[in-house]
């Protein structure tokens, strides 16, 4: 793990979480290509981030956007990373894991989203996603405080001790509903299984649609005490 020195103090982070906090994300946003350059925005093509990627590129076109490619992501999901370029152009680049499925399977056994789904995420998400903030200072995500009790304190700008960078969460004070009519009206691209139960979506073995009342989150690593994948603390 990297040990280079935050872009921002924690006094810094306080105070600008503080400032922000019930601030626009398009001010947030701002915000934070104002105070660190080398900054990109993680992509997972789920509802929070298409609506950023409107966002981003009507504020800094040429912004660096990057996704995880598990190789297990559903076709919805190319399909709506295909009609994102198609429309924005984005300056999207694309993280893969090191190991194939195949030798994965070689190596721990078949279906290790099964056995170890912290292991597969570990192998398939976290290493690439450190490679891709490992040459960053700040990245910028697409969690909200709504979506489950574990990103319920997320701030606006917070210092990601687990990745060693500044965090810019420009839309974290959102609903769902605030989610849902920014897409509907800038025409934004999005995943259509958002219209079949699926409120989060990851990949294919291991997100199932969602029933009315269940946790956002709860079609995600069901039957595993699991709730994240590892990106976010």
């Amino acid at each position: 793990m990297s040990t280079k020195s935050f872009v921002l103090s924690a006094e810094e982070v306080a105070r600008l979480n503080e400032e922000y906090l019930n601030k626009s994300p398009e001010e947030i946003l701002q915000l934070a290509f104002e105070k660190v350059e080398n900054i990109a925005f993680a992509c997972s093509f789920g509802a929070e981030d298409v609506a950023i990627v409107d966002m981003i590129v009507k504020i800094k076109p040429d912004a660096k956007i990057f996704y995880l490619d598990t190789d297990l992501l559903f076709a919805e999901t190319y399909e709506v990373r295909d009609r994102i370029l198609e429309k924005y152009s984005a300056n999207l680049i694309k993280y893969s894991p090191l190991l194939t499925l195949e030798e994965q399977s070689d190596r721990h056994g078949a279906e290790l989203w099964k056995s170890d789904p912290n292991g597969c995420c570990g192998i398939r998400k976290v290493e690439p996603l450190q490679r891709a903030l490992g040459e960053l200072d700040a990245w910028i995500t697409g969690i909200r405080r709504e979506q489950s009790p574990t990103r319920a304190e997320a701030g606006v700008v917070e210092l990601d001790t687990k990745f060693n960078l500044i965090k810019f969460n420009p839309i974290v004070m959102w609903s769902d509903k605030q989610v849902w009519d920014y897409i509907t009206a800038n025409d934004v691209p999005y995943n259509k299984m958002h219209d079949q139960g699926y409120p989060s979506i990851g990949c294919t073995h291991c997100t199932r649609s969602v029933k009315p009342g269940e946790d956002p989150r709860a079609g995600r690593w069901a039957g595993h005490e699991k709730t994240e994948c590892g990106l976010h603390q």
